[in-house]
């Protein structure tokens, strides 16, 4: 809104030909939050999620992990779209993969006891 009105008082000291130069520079800050928004925001996301997308595709039996509801256990079997997941002595099930939260290493106990 400010920015528009910048442009339109801009455009009435100009003329006709400074109409052009006026919409790149009404433009160039919208660009610069984009570009800012997108070095600080979107990057480091991807990067964080690339990151644990390969953490998840590289689980194997044994490992511990933490889902994304809280529920502590051991990987048991790893299939394409899931995984599962031994929370208590006899008691398994099947987690998708984009639920895993927190990755805590190799199996050092078992659960249940």
């Amino acid at each position: 809104m400010i920015f528009g009105a910048l442009a339109n008082l801009a455009g009435q000291a100009g003329g006709a030909q400074a109409a052009r130069p006026n919409m790149l520079g009404a433009l160039l800050p919208f660009v610069l939050v984009f570009v800012i928004f997108y070095l600080l925001i979107i990057m480091p996301q991807r990067k964080k999620q690339k990151k644990h997308m390969d953490l998840v595709e590289n689980l194997k039996p044994g490992d511990r992990i933490v889902t994304t509801a809280g529920i502590f256990g051991t990987v048991m079997g790893v299939q394409k779209d899931r995984i599962e997941l031994k929370i208590a002595a006899n008691v398994k099930v099947d987690i998708t993969k984009s639920a895993v939260g927190v990755i805590l290493g190799g199996s050092d106990k078992s659960e249940g006891e």
